[in-house]
Formats: C-alpha cells, structure tokens, sequence
C-alpha cells in the first residue's frame, strides 16, 4: 500500500502539471472504487481552476474554489501525467482533463483507492482525526511519550496508529524502530522519553530519506512519470528474513497486529 513517502512523491511529482491548471473535463469509467465516486463530480470540477495540490496523512488534496477532491490510492493506485488522448489501459479508471492538454490519470487494479468531494477537507471524516504529520516539529518526543502513557499495545502497533501520528506505514515502522535500536514488540508505555527522543528522529529520517528516493516499489507503486520509487534498495531490515545484519547477528520476522515484522534481535531491546 502506498505510504507518506509514496503520497508526497506523487504530489510533488503531479503538482508543476496541474497547479494552476483549469480542468477541462473528468471522465469517469469506473465509479465502483473503495467507495462509490460521487455522482455530479465532473459538474463540480469542470471549468474550475487548482488552486492547490496539499497532503494530509495518506490523502491528497486537489483543491478549486468551493472545495477539494480527496484522493486515497489505496492498495495499488497510482496518479500518472500522461496525454489526454492517450487511450486508457485495463485499470485506468478516472482521467482528469486540463487545460494543457495533458491529464492526470488515477490507475488502480485493486479497485480500494478513493476519489470524493468535500468542501472543507479538513473537516471530513477521513481527515479530522487524524494524528500529526511526523515531519513537523508538533511530533516530537513530549508528544509521543505522552500519548504513549498507560499503552499497553507493541510500540509498532502504536506509531503505525494514524491517530497518534500518519504515514508510519509498516516498511518505514520496521526501519524506524531498528534504527532506534528498539524491539518492535516492546509494549508502547514502557519506552521511555529518552528512548522515543531516539525513534522521532529515526522516522523523521527514514520517511526523509523514503521520499528523496522516490519512495518504495515493492509491488504496484509508480510515480507520476510511471517510474519506480528506488528506497527499496535502502530497507535494512523489511523484507529481509534470515539475512545477516550489520550487526552480524540474523534478521527475524514477526506477525504484530496481523502485519509482517523484521527487527534484528541482537540491536533491538
């Protein structure tokens, strides 16, 4: 599933070819996404102007005079900039048409990405509740050994949770929590500050280095240009069951909260 890395790649990717551009037309071919495409939205964005490309979590924010089109890509969307007239593939399923005669064209095989409409995003039911962005300075360790006192669940679980902070998907929790040096299955109230001082930095630089590179293509995730995101080749741990560590020790797997796992036993306490 595409991340923070992956969102703010493709909305830095997308934004010199749309903001400011007034959208001609929206094609929809297939409404049936994780939630149904709102009947009208081609009537509310015809003839507008993007005032704004944003991110909030996960979401992508396209915003005209009157409100914005909320965008999630779900488990294999991805936004490309491509020519109008380029005929669209299997799964190809919405193409914004601007003014430039290039669109931006939302492809996801899965069908679990979302587009709605909402007049103040911020305010939606999907955004509102969500945690701070880990990459302003509002998320730092008072904040987070705070929220974390009395938590009983695994501190992975804890920072993967959106309402305490977005975009720590499970790739970049694995690598924060080993760069940090701490055991994923440690019980989230019993880091200390000290300790969650260490693993803010370490998501901050993990999702830095995450979207210079790109992101990571595991699987389904393509930039707007259709190019891989190249921090795949950077995971110290994720993926690498049974490899060696730097450390020489073995790297390991374990299920937490249904999702795959990797730490080094050895480097994290």
């Amino acid at each position: 599933m595409p991340e923070l890395p992956e969102v703010e790649t493709t909305r830095r990717g997308i934004t010199p070819h749309i903001h400011e551009q007034k959208i001609r037309d929206v094609i929809v071919r297939q409404a049936k996404l994780r939630w149904p495409i709102p009947r009208g939205l081609k009537q509310k964005l015809s003839g507008c102007q993007i005032t704004a490309v944003q991110r909030r979590g996960k979401y992508l924010l396209i915003s005209v005079d009157g409100g914005s089109l909320i965008l999630h890509l779900g488990m294999s969307g991805s936004l490309r900039i491509v020519d109008a007239d380029l005929p669209p593939g299997k799964h190809d399923h919405v193409d914004i048409v601007l003014g430039s005669g290039k669109c931006l064209r939302f492809h996801d095989p899965r069908r679990f990405g979302a587009l709605l409409w909402s007049k103040e995003p911020l305010k939606h039911e999907l955004i509102r509740t969500l945690g701070p962005e880990p990459l302003d300075e509002s998320f730092n360790a008072d904040y987070l050994f705070k929220a974390s006192r009395g938590r009983k669940v695994a501190v992975k679980n804890f920072i993967m949770d959106s309402h305490v902070v977005v975009g720590v998907g499970n790739i970049y929790a694995s690598e924060s929590l080993f760069m940090a040096g701490i055991h994923p299955t440690r019980p989230a109230g019993r880091v200390s500050k000290a300790r969650y001082a260490v693993l803010v930095d370490a998501i901050k630089q993990v999702l830095s280095r995450a979207i210079e590179q790109g992101g990571t293509t595991l699987k389904d995730f393509v930039r707007e240009d259709g190019k891989p995101g190249y921090f795949a080749q950077s995971l110290n741990v994720y993926g690498r069951d049974g490899e060696a560590c730097n450390c020489g020790g073995v790297i390991r797997k374990k299920v937490i909260g249904q999702r795959s796992s990797f730490y080094c036993p050895d480097c994290q306490k």
